[in-house]
């Protein structure tokens, strides 16, 4: 058993299979989900986990060399949107649709409980050398 890290098996498992160029939608409760990407439902109510929540998780075992966000986050969001800016100071803004465009390429989807909008974000996976 792990003792550290993320301790979903479903999605521990899926990290692990995501290689270089690999994109992972971190989304809200609201967000269409695209058929096609594996995807990995964690809301359990309203609000929990949090999106704040799962991506510290995330980022804590991921290397990301690009975000890109919905345009509409900072007006409608300035909590995720700040949050956003700070873990990703070269992240890219796109309109809403676009995202739910760009989230059907995606190989993952991670599902919060948020319930505040437009927190999503779709990251692109790097490597760590």
């Amino acid at each position: 058993m792990k003792k550290a890290g993320i301790l979903n098996r479903h999605l521990s498992g899926a990290l692990a299979e995501l290689g270089h160029g690999d994109e992972v939608l971190v989304c809200d409760a609201g967000m269409p989900i695209p058929g096609g990407p594996r995807v990995v439902d964690l809301a359990f109510r309203a609000g929990v986990p949090s999106f704040a929540e799962v991506l510290d998780g995330l980022l804590s075992e991921l290397v990301v060399e690009g975000a890109t966000a919905a345009t509409e986050i900072r007006d409608a969001n300035p909590a995720a949107s700040a949050l956003l800016t700070e873990c990703f100071p070269d992240l890219a803004l796109v309109p809403h649709e676009r995202l739910k465009e760009l989230s059907a390429g995606a190989r993952l989807v991670v599902r919060t409980g948020e319930a505040q909008p437009y927190a999503n974000v779709l990251l692109r996976c790097g490597v760590f050398f």
